[in-house]
């Protein structure tokens, strides 16, 4: 009897919820829901919880209580986070090429990034068809017309694209603004720079791209009225 007892206690919802709340003081974003129960001696057992942490996938959290012989009382002797039984964390993910690891803005000062041999955005033929060359200026390689093209997509739908959030919002467009220069061959008018220090300064912005400081913005007049102030201090009576 007093053998169920200790087992009662150990393997209980009580038991579920003291170790819960211990791993509650410790655990950042929560304890997940109890997975199992794992009994290391007849006074002990440790309850297993998922665990959603980031960086640690095939991790679980893990909480080990006691019961003392005939007693009802669970405390809690250990808590931590583990790797899984089913040894997932333990086992090397994936091997992913840097060149497919590599995201944009990933290079810092100093970094060194070559490009890849067969990096379709570039040319050593100045007579290849698809090669973007531009009169009086020699590179010892060259911008293809795929590599232009990927530009131009990145450019049309990032931030300073015509669906980003700040066009949405503008009445007028980067086309009609004259701090927009627009770059022309063999990017097209349809993309320029922005001189609008107080805008997107200095950014490749769609010419179908707008914000609030276009050069013809016109700030509604305030209303009749406006001019008279109210004095909230002044004595009632």
């Amino acid at each position: 009897m007093t053998e169920k007892r200790n087992a009662d206690a150990l393997l209980g919802p009580r038991a579920v919820s003291t170790a819960r709340a211990a791993l509650g003081e410790i655990a950042e974003g929560g304890v997940g829901e109890h997975i199992g129960v794992a009994g290391v001696s007849r006074n002990v057992a440790t309850h297993r919880f998922v665990a959603d942490v980031p960086g640690y996938p095939g991790w679980e959290w893990n909480a080990v209580v006691a019961c003392a012989t005939g007693s009802t009382w669970v405390t809690v002797n250990e808590v931590a986070l583990v790797p899984s039984p089913s040894g997932e964390a333990l086992e090397a993910p994936q091997w992913v090429p840097y060149a497919e690891r590599l995201r944009p803005g990933d290079l810092r000062p100093g970094d060194l990034l070559e490009p890849a041999p067969d990096d379709p955005r570039l040319t050593d033929d100045s007579f290849d068809r698809d090669a973007v060359t531009l009169p009086g200026r020699e590179t010892r390689k060259y911008l293809t017309r795929a590599g232009l093209d990927e530009a131009r997509r990145r450019w049309r739908t990032g931030d300073y694209g015509p669906n980003s959030e700040f066009a949405a919002q503008a009445q007028l467009k980067c086309r009609s603004c004259a701090f927009f220069l627009p770059f022309g061959e063999p990017v097209g008018d349809n993309f320029g720079a922005c001189c609008n220090e107080f805008s997107a300064d200095g950014r490749v912005v769609s010419a179908s791209y707008g914000c609030g400081a276009h050069s013809d913005t016109r700030v509604p007049a305030p209303h009749a009225g406006a001019d008279e102030f109210f004095d909230d201090e002044k004595p009632l009576f």
